[in-house]
């Protein structure tokens, strides 16, 4: 019999056969114990075999429902159709070549496609890279580049990658920054609009918030200082944190007044994530910069910074590059992806899974004092859990509720700079049966807390 592969031909099923982790999955991570840092960390011990459209098998055959995507990665599903056939085509062909030494035509064919996809309709270039950290790296500087400046803004609770550079940018410092330092300098944080934790309440939340921060700017920096503002327009890693409706156009305002890049970081909320191609069209925002990464390729490394082509091209010749940036495998799987987005209108579904799992995370909250706020837009939501009574977080019962769903075959994410935020990051293919059954689970586990 031969073996079954993973895609979208993998049983659409949650299936769970062993304890978590299984025999298998055990011996595997004595292995890993054994030969691999122990700075590299692990969500759910499980190793994984097999993966597609809404599932990931593990090597007890065990199946669970997935609602990580790889941390927003695969949301075209794993081994999508195009995806495979446009990389084992461009495999075949050849490897490497690097686009500095003689350049090929899929990454021109990527940067068009950004160009098109992209915010705004003025001339915009790309230049690609491996990961998320280093889009961001390149887009400071090219916006200093550009600016003639230095200073690098950014806010509480903001995540940017592990390099050292976007160390520095990042809020967060358990695990990303303890003991790594010293770090990069002329960066300075200001204040987010975060609505559940604002001191006087999510009404006043825009206004003050970007009144802080615009004061801060114009304090502590000085505005004719400062090269770029950059922000997720939807908060990543430091706990799904939408910002109030109007913070994010005033710091756009504010950036185009005073000649400042203004730098949309959308490594995780971006290719449809949200319900839009990009979140920062919520509200209409064109950045001048963006970044992007994660959900571009689906599953292979890459990552573009995409902009106004007078900005994009200050840098000098030979000033961006690497040897592997936009390696031709990974952008052949880019183009699948984005045409997979294309064909099964992603944004569309997106929005369906919103409109799934949002009224039944309500829900919840409603019967459970554990969950304090329900927040984020289409594929890309989250729960804050808190100590009953008020607003302290709870990591501890956060940590529980996710080891509990592992346990019962659903794969979920913590995040939030205070760990206690449990995000929900379907892939965008998931069928709405599996989306149900995983928030079954979730229903369980809370009950049995």
């Amino acid at each position: 019999m031969t073996e079954m592969s993973g895609g979208p031909a993998l049983p659409q099923e949650r299936r769970v056969v062993t304890s978590v982790p299984g025999p298998k999955s055990q011996e595997l991570m004595a292995r890993k114990q054994a030969a691999v840092a122990d700075g590299i960390g692990t969500v759910m011990p499980v190793f994984a075999e097999r993966a597609g459209g809404g599932v990931l098998e593990d090597v007890d055959g065990n199946s669970f429902i997935d609602f990580g995507s790889g941390i927003a990665v695969t949301g075209v599903g794993n081994s999508a159709d195009a995806v495979v056939r446009r990389a084992s085509a461009q495999l075949a062909q050849y490897t490497h070549t690097c686009v500095m030494v003689t350049p090929y035509e899929p990454y021109v064919e990527v940067c068009e496609e950004l160009a098109k996809l992209t915010p705004g309709d003025h001339a915009k270039k790309s230049a690609l890279f491996n990961s998320g950290a280093e889009a961001v790296e390149n887009a400071v500087k090219i916006a200093r580049s550009y600016t003639k400046r230095q200073a690098v803004v950014v806010f509480d609770h903001g995540y940017h990658g592990r390099t050292n550079l976007t160390m520095a940018l990042t809020s967060k410092n358990m695990p990303y920054k303890h003991s790594f330092g010293p770090f990069a300098p002329e960066v300075y944080r200001v204040p987010v609009a975060y609505p559940f934790r604002w001191l006087t309440g999510p009404e006043n939340c825009a206004e003050e918030a970007a009144a802080q921060a615009i004061d801060q700017i114009n304090k502590q920096v000085g505005a004719e200082n400062v090269a770029a503002i950059l922000i997720e327009p939807l908060l990543g890693e430091g706990g799904f944190i939408e910002p109030a409706k109007g913070f994010l156009p005033r710091l756009a305002q504010f950036a185009k007044e005073n000649g400042i890049v203004f730098v949309a970081d959308e490594i995780q909320s971006g290719f449809c994530r949200t319900g839009q191609w990009f979140a920062c069209e919520d509200e209409g925002i064109v950045p001048d910069l963006i970044t992007t990464a994660k959900g571009i390729a689906g599953g292979m490394p890459l990552a573009a910074v995409t902009g106004r082509a007078e900005i994009m091209d200050a840098p000098h010749v030979g000033g961006l590059g690497g040897t592997y940036g936009g390696n031709p495998v990974a952008c052949a799987a880019a183009l699948g992806s984005i045409e997979t987005m294309r064909e099964m209108d992603l944004p569309a579904r997106a929005r369906r899974i919103e409109e799934v799992m949002k009224p039944r995370l309500r829900k919840l909250a409603e019967q459970y004092d554990v969950i304090g706020d329900v927040r984020g837009r289409g594929a890309m939501l989250a729960i804050e859990l808190v100590k009953p009574g008020g607003k302290e977080p709870d990591p501890q019962v956060t940590a529980a509720l996710a080891k509990a769903c592992h346990e019962n075959g659903l794969l979920v994410l913590t995040t939030g700079t205070y760990g206690n935020v449990m995000r929900f990051l379907p892939p965008m293919v998931i069928g709405e049966d599996l989306l149900d059954e995983g928030l079954d689970v979730l229903e369980g586990a809370l009950a049995e807390l």
